[in-house]
């Protein structure tokens, strides 16, 4: 079973999830892209019952719901609700507030928020890959100026937040033959300081060792915090990071007239994604839902929590 296609146009996206059974159709095709595994057993084989919104396992009868044991699993919200959802925050060029989803869906404002988070939590793939190549690291604080602290010291919530950002650089020859660069992959993470132990956490999860760092003079990037990786102190020079920070920034403050800190974790993931899918976005509906058909669903309760910080 191949990974399902999808929808081009708003009218493709209507045609296609019409009924509620087709968007489950395309639930089991996105959660099992390489063919069916029996949860059970093992098998590969498993056919639809005519009665019921279930697969049943042709090895061992077990019964399954597509939406079972996924971010949809016991929801309340009509799964065609959910694709539109799907759809409006991951094609929609600056994304959507919940207030905005409420008013699109006519529901509770709650239950917009709630579905954004459980969709946000979709937006970060398990198995994804560290940047390579050239990358440019910084930090940078969100949100209003703390008193009494300064430059890249302890961030002091809840006035802001710290967070750092990598981004890798691809170069290219423009159609004039030119030298140019381009914006690659971005990852963005929470932090509470900007010291070398934190600097080296970053990196290790987010790149790729042997890769050549563009980094600002602070301290932090001491040798310890770059073993592995070869440096070039130029970042003044090395505008994508900077622009990354910049537009999250107009971002958070446009789209959601700003976030609470406990949350921003999540707000920084939804930025990754859009970011790093910025050249095919009507494709970032079937990616979204391809990851939130294949992470365990998350209870009410725990979306309240605040993330926790890199």
């Amino acid at each position: 079973m191949a990974r399902p296609d999808f929808p081009k146009t708003l009218r493709e996206f209507r045609r296609r999830f019409a009924e509620p059974s087709a968007c489950l159709e395309y639930w089991w095709a996105s959660r099992w892209p390489e063919g069916f595994k029996g949860p059970r057993c093992g098998h590969g084989q498993a056919w639809q019952l005519k009665t019921r919104p279930l697969y049943q396992c042709q090895e061992c009868g077990h019964q399954l719901s597509p939406i079972a044991g996924t971010v949809l699993h016991r929801s309340h919200f009509p799964v065609q609700d959910w694709f539109w959802a799907a759809d409006l925050i991951s094609t929609h060029t600056p994304g959507l507030s919940a207030r905005q989803l409420q008013r699109q869906m006519s529901c509770r404002y709650k239950t917009a928020w709630f579905l954004l988070h459980r969709l946000r939590r979709a937006m970060v793939r398990p198995e994804r890959t560290t940047l390579s190549g050239r990358v440019e690291v910084d930090e940078a604080f969100i949100g209003g100026p703390a008193k009494g602290k300064h430059a890249r010291g302890v961030a002091a919530p809840p006035n802001k937040s710290l967070i750092f950002g990598a981004v890798a650089v691809l170069e290219y020859v423009d159609a004039r033959g030119r030298h140019a660069e381009r914006t690659g992959r971005l990852r963005l993470c929470k932090a509470h300081r900007a010291d070398e132990r934190t600097i080296q956490s970053f990196l290790a999860a987010n790149v790729e060792p042997g890769a050549l760092l563009a980094t600002a003079g602070w301290r932090g990037y001491s040798k310890t915090a770059l073993a592995g990786y070869g440096h070039h102190p130029s970042l003044p020079l090395a505008v994508h990071i900077h622009r990354a920070c910049s537009n999250l920034k107009t971002w958070l403050a446009g789209t959601h007239h700003g976030v609470e800190p406990k949350y921003l974790a999540r707000y920084l993931d939804e930025f990754v994604f859009r970011s790093n899918r910025r050249q095919t976005p009507m494709a970032a509906f079937q990616s979204l839902l391809g990851i939130a058909s294949s992470i365990s669903p998350h209870p009410e309760a725990a979306l309240m929590l605040p993330e926790s910080t890199g």
